[in-house]
């Protein structure tokens, strides 16, 4: 079992069959599972994607730094989502945004970052790095490197990495197992190779599974072989 994860999840996942916006009941079964995870001692950090919301890439005529800020707007409202859900259930969350705004969140710190997992609450990362051009998955690999985490658990719509879309073409082949090279090499798009870069410089390995089961949160956590591992 893992003691100290950054759990990523995308956007799209919160939103569920629904495809925008935040499914409730999603948020519920995600609360459910992190309630039991952090029973079992683990220090659980997040970032969250904005994608059920907006993506910086989507205002094609829009200035990009302009459409990035407003998909990182997009990740706090998802952050309090999770909050709540999280708070809900009697488990101590904090939000941290990489964009000050005092009112409704902490600024990030990673020395107080540190400190709330080491007292057994759950961390949640807005904003992205706060910074255009950079996605949420890059922010994700970020994080987990500056906290120490052991491993990157990357939550999404898709149970696994394939070489091609399984949605589109059913004799897509699933990995179990990849190195970051052939991630990069073969164009897999699990993370973008910025994100992907900054793992393998940092020897952080990063298991891929689908949030259609929240519960595979918790199997994840213990080791169990789900989806893809990424790793050099």
């Amino acid at each position: 079992m893992y003691k100290r994860v950054l759990l990523k999840i995308s956007g799209e996942a919160l939103a569920g069959s629904k495809g925008t916006g935040i499914n409730e009941d999603v948020v519920g079964r995600i609360g459910d599972v992190i309630a039991e995870c952090v029973e079992m001692g683990v220090e659980i950090a997040i970032v969250v994607g904005g994608g059920n919301f907006w993506r910086g890439r989507s205002g094609e005529k829009m200035d990009r730094t302009r459409a990035d800020h407003m998909g990182m707007l997009a990740t706090v409202i998802n952050a309090l989502a999770l909050q709540d859900s999280f708070e809900r259930r009697g488990i101590p969350t904090r939000v941290q945004t990489a964009i000050e705004m005092n009112k409704i969140a902490e600024s990030y710190i990673r020395g107080r970052a540190v400190r709330h997992l080491e007292k057994g609450r759950v961390v949640i990362f807005g904003c992205g790095t706060g910074n255009p051009f950079f996605s949420t998955d890059t922010a994700a690999a970020l994080r987990a490197v500056e906290i120490d985490a052991e491993i990157i658990l990357l939550a999404k719509r898709i149970d696994a990495v394939y070489d091609s879309d399984p949605e589109k073409n059913p004799d897509a082949k699933k990995f179990t197992e990849l190195t970051y090279l052939e991630v990069i090499d073969r164009g897999l798009g699990v993370m973008d190779s910025t994100a992907t870069t900054l793992c393998m410089d940092n020897n952080m390995p990063i298991r891929v599974f689908g949030l259609d089961d929240p519960e595979n949160i918790k199997r994840a956590i213990n080791g169990e072989e789900i989806g893809t591992l990424i790793h050099k």
